[in-house]
């Protein structure tokens, strides 16, 4: 049973349930009223009867038969002494006539009101001994009735009214009740058939549209749509990265490929020149074999560091993407930038290295890693001298609201603006550095790693044919001076 189905069974259920008690009760109020109004009618009026003093029988005095009668009421008494029956014209017309009790029941019976059908008719009786004035013995007995049919017959069409008031009541309330399930129930159909699109499709854009109030139904659509926009960004954010895992298998694999290429032909060279024996090769003397087999042992010793760097960059890389982290401590700038400024003098470069003024560092803590910081200004220093032929190289410091700038610049080819984006993105170098300059385009990927671990950022500014300027900027904690 569907949940539209249930609920219109237990709003009708409900309706059922108070409808029986608020009809039970209100039948139940009319009756009890009706007949406690009866009964004090014709006590009241059985009080009021005057009888004829002296009578051999119990009669009424005329004024009081008058009376009853008038009220509709139907009298009839009984004297036990003689056997007299006594009936009011309205009772003796209608051939009427209550049972008399025996002698012994009338002695031990009180007044009392009783339920009697004569000929029919249904009666409520008041009943009541009568007894001498001066001996109080029994002498007779009295009989007030009234004709309740006419209540009857009004508490049927009371019962009537309210069994089929009751009955069109919860027939129109549980069609107005599905009626309204469907139409609540209506924005979770919406969902559900989100949800199934979802599943038999890729389309993560779908979102349910609802403009009804903020209640449940619309704070549990809500959070269906934001937790499609979510998986929709998430799943955009693995498509990216499978994207890139692509990208880096297939452009690790080419970088990967020119050096075994190179090493390969080399070490072919030199196998078939070391099989040939020595008075076959007519061509080559020992000095040209010499020759020949140092350049190829070189060129495999150049391709084999070369492979050695990109494998390490990408084992750092891949430290990155597992969520490796360091160690971070209290490190002092001053001479962690000057050791990397001296030993930067010993790369190999062919432009001129300028170091700026560093003591303004003096003092100046970062939380970080020393080995990790060094190897992050090293690949920028090594960038800017591999891309700057001619000119110079610079390495300065600034101080700006609590951070510190590590700047290096340079003269060198510079770049496009629209290539700065992508200079972090692994394997990406500029297509005019590409067959040019060597490198595996890592260098800056891990650089951003390490600047990301330290909570940095990094300032890039270049212009094609003047050169680039990077400024990497780190949170600092201050410390006294150094001696």
């Amino acid at each position: 049973m569907s949940i539209r189905l249930r609920l219109t069974a237990w709003y009708t259920g409900i309706l059922f349930v108070t409808l029986l008690i608020f009809s039970s009760a209100v039948y139940g109020f009319v009756h009890l009223y009706t007949y406690e109004e009866l009964k004090q009618r014709i006590e009241q009026q059985a009080d009021k009867i005057g009888f004829t003093q002296g009578a051999v029988e119990v009669l009424p005095n005329r004024s009081s038969a008058i009376s009853l009668e008038e009220a509709d009421l139907y009298v009839q008494t009984y004297t036990f002494y003689n056997g007299k029956l006594w009936q009011s014209q309205n009772m003796a017309f209608s051939g009427i006539q209550f049972d008399v009790p025996s002698v012994e029941k009338a002695l031990n019976s009180k007044q009392a009101f009783k339920r009697v059908t004569v000929n029919g008719n249904s009666f409520l009786v008041f009943e009541n001994r009568v007894v001498e004035t001066n001996s109080g013995k029994l002498f007779g007995w009295i009989q007030v009735g009234a004709n309740t049919r006419t209540i009857e017959q009004t508490l049927d069409r009371l019962q009537s009214i309210l069994i089929m008031g009751s009955a069109a009541t919860l027939v129109i309330a549980s069609t107005l009740g599905l009626f309204l399930a469907r139409k609540s129930m209506k924005p979770i159909g919406k969902v559900t058939e989100a949800a199934e699109q979802i599943q038999k499709g890729t389309d993560l854009s779908v979102r349910i549209e609802y403009d009804g109030p903020q209640d449940e139904i619309g704070q549990l659509i809500g959070t269906f749509n934001g937790m499609l926009e979510r998986t929709e960004g998430f799943y955009k954010e693995l498509e990216d990265a499978y994207a890139a895992q692509r990208r880096f298998v297939s452009d690790a694999s080419h970088e990967l490929r020119t050096p075994l290429t190179t090493i390969r032909g080399n070490v072919d060279l030199l196998q078939k020149m070391w099989e040939v024996a020595p008075g076959e090769r007519a061509d080559m003397d020992e000095a040209t074999i010499k020759q020949i087999s140092f350049e190829a042992v070189g060129d495999i010793s150049d391709e084999a560091k070369r492979m050695s760097r990109l494998v390490n960059d990408m084992l750092s890389l891949a430290r990155a993407d597992t969520g490796q982290t360091f160690e971070l401590d209290p490190v002092p700038l001053q001479p962690l930038v000057e050791e990397v400024a001296r030993r930067a003098h010993f790369l190999e470069k062919t432009a001129e290295w300028h170091v700026g003024e560093l003591s303004v560092l003096n003092g100046v803590y970062v939380e970080g890693n020393k080995d990790y910081l060094q190897q992050m200004l090293f690949i920028f220093i090594e960038n800017a001298f591999k891309y700057t032929p001619e000119g110079e190289v610079s390495l300065d410091v600034v101080l700006y609201k609590g951070q510190v700038g590590l700047r290096i610049a340079d003269t060198g080819i510079g770049m496009d603006k629209d290539e700065v984006p992508f200079i972090f993105e692994r394997f990406y170098r500029a297509d005019q550095s590409r067959g040019i300059t060597s490198g595996t385009g890592l260098g800056l990927s891990i650089a951003k790693w390490i600047i990301d671990e330290h909570k940095g950022s990094v300032e890039v500014v270049t212009r094609r044919g003047e050169g680039s300027t990077f400024i990497v900027w780190l949170p600092v904690v201050f410390a006294p001076p150094l001696e």
